[in-house]
């Protein structure tokens, strides 16, 4: 049996975590040194900010909260790991998490039953292939309650906690993975990218293109997984670092990355566009001075690869 996706914002938990980096608040938007032509985007809402202070550079109706799609992993990844929890720990895979894609004709990361996959695995089988079943696993393994329902309530009550503690008051979630009526704002997810990737770990799974694993089945032998990351701006975009694709009917193409060049680290977000990567790559040109996006050439994903 599925479980039941909350489809309203449950009132505020507390969230077990440590004290948060003092960030710099979003502030007025600025020029760039560069003194380039603002970009021009397909997006419907978009914003550029600078990594260490939260300066925008760049905003398209930036504050105007729009569907997130899968983007909202990002949180579900961050309250996993705000929680200290052993990231070696062994989580099996339930048939229900399986069903919940076929239910939803979400993206996979192909969990098999009966695996038993560490929590690490878990975050890059969520984050790179933008796995639903693994955002699944994650929500029923760190919710509270009796129930796989109960628990994974909890767990979306727990993203929406967060989005409270962390000043973001247009973020809004109804589900783990982003397939529900989940919502943000340009700014506020480039707030948010901004906190995750103060997370090593974090860090490191959405920087990563490829993940192979390897877990114990539930025949006693070994399975063998392996994900492409779903981020065709990492390895196209000089200095890209993650962090997340989403895509649904209602948010259309959306995606939050972040790029690091000499002291340099930029933040962004476009929803709802028609050429994401196009976008943050004339975004991020914007703000690092340069004029590179115009001759990239997208990094090509393995045939069997999810596409979100």
């Amino acid at each position: 049996m599925t479980a039941k996706i909350p489809t309203k914002r449950k009132a505020a938990a507390a969230v077990a975590g440590g004290v948060l980096l003092a960030l710099s608040p979003l502030v007025a938007q600025t020029a760039v040194a560069a003194a380039q032509p603002e970009p021009t985007v397909t997006a419907k809402g978009a914003a550029l900010v600078d990594g260490d202070s939260g300066e925008t550079l760049y905003g398209k109706d930036a504050d105007t909260a729009r569907p997130m799609a899968s983007t909202a992993k990002i949180m579900a990844a961050y309250v996993v790991l705000g929680q200290g929890a052993d990231l070696d720990r062994q989580v099996p895979v339930k048939q229900e998490y399986r069903d919940y894609v076929t239910e939803h004709s979400t993206s996979t990361a192909d969990l098999q039953t009966g695996d038993k996959l560490t929590i690490r695995q878990l975050l890059y089988a969520s984050l790179l292939p933008s796995g639903a079943d693994a955002g699944y696993a994650l929500a029923d393994t760190f919710g509270t309650g009796d129930t796989t329902e109960e628990r994974t309530e909890s767990f979306v009550s727990q993203m929406n906690a967060k989005a409270d503690e962390l000043a973001l008051p247009k973020t809004e979630f109804d589900s783990f993975d982003g397939a529900g009526t989940d919502s943000s704002t340009p700014t506020e997810l480039a707030k948010l990218a901004r906190y995750a990737m103060t997370d090593d770990t974090f860090r490191t799974v959405v920087a990563t293109k490829q993940y192979k694993a390897e877990a114990p089945a539930a025949n006693g032998r070994t399975r063998y997984y392996t994900w492409n990351n779903t981020n065709q701006l990492l390895g196209s975009y000089d200095g890209v670092i993650g962090i997340k694709t989403g895509t649904t009917t209602p948010a259309g193409e959306c995606l939050v990355f972040a790029a690091t060049r000499g002291a340099k680290t930029l933040v962004g977000t476009v929803l709802n566009s028609t050429d994401r990567y196009g976008d943050a790559a004339k975004m991020l040109d914007y703000g690092f001075g340069s004029d590179t996006a115009k001759n990239m050439k997208l990094r090509k994903l393995p045939a069997n690869t999810q596409r979100d």
